[in-house]
């Protein structure tokens, strides 16, 4: 017997209705639903199944701890630490680099399709997110008190939460515009 494939347009719709958040209710999302959003994140695409990735979850006074680690490295009182205090929930994601560079490339993209999958199915349970990179996640002073070994790279930072306010969408340019066909 075999599986056929769900049809329909439920994905296409909640990738071009997905947005990034970046102002919360300050009502907590329960760990148990970010680790359900997680399992749903880790059916992403990689290569022979290396599971190149791991994560670390702050909530509640456990923001306190990312934000003691980025005061190592930007001071005390900067605008990174303070907000950290105000999103619900934030996530690293962490992936363990490979030094053989096409399979970096491979679990680099495969990390990258588990923030989109975990992205899109936070936005599926209204809960809304913000990837976002920061200089200080190279650090050492950022990445020695949370555990972050020299051969692991942080993709970015999950910020989480029910959104306070959803933005409008924003045109895209037409993949028409950057398509190469060859027939």
């Amino acid at each position: 017997m075999s599986k056929s494939i769900q049809t329909g347009n439920a994905v296409i719709e909640a990738i071009k209705n997905r947005r990034t958040v970046k102002k919360f209710k300050k009502d907590a999302v329960p760990t148990d639903k970010i680790i359900e959003l997680l399992e749903a994140a880790v059916w992403a695409p990689n290569h022979k199944l290396r599971e190149p990735w791991r994560f670390l979850l702050f909530t509640g006074d456990g923001r306190k701890k990312l934000a003691q680690a980025i005061d190592a490295e930007m001071g005390e009182d900067n605008k990174f630490s303070a907000n950290i205090k105000q999103v619900p929930a934030v996530m690293l994601v962490v992936l363990e680099e490979d030094p053989r560079q096409n399979i970096w490339d491979e679990d680099f993209a495969a990390v990258s399709a588990l923030v989109q999958n975990f992205l899109l199915a936070a936005w599926s349970e209204e809960i809304g997110t913000f990837w976002v990179t920061k200089p200080f996640l190279y650090a050492p002073k950022f990445r020695k008190p949370l555990g972050i070994e020299a051969d692991e790279k942080i993709i970015g930072m999950i910020y989480m939460g029910y959104p306070d306010v959803i933005p409008s969408a924003k045109e895209r340019t037409s993949a028409k515009e950057k398509l190469t066909l060859f027939e």
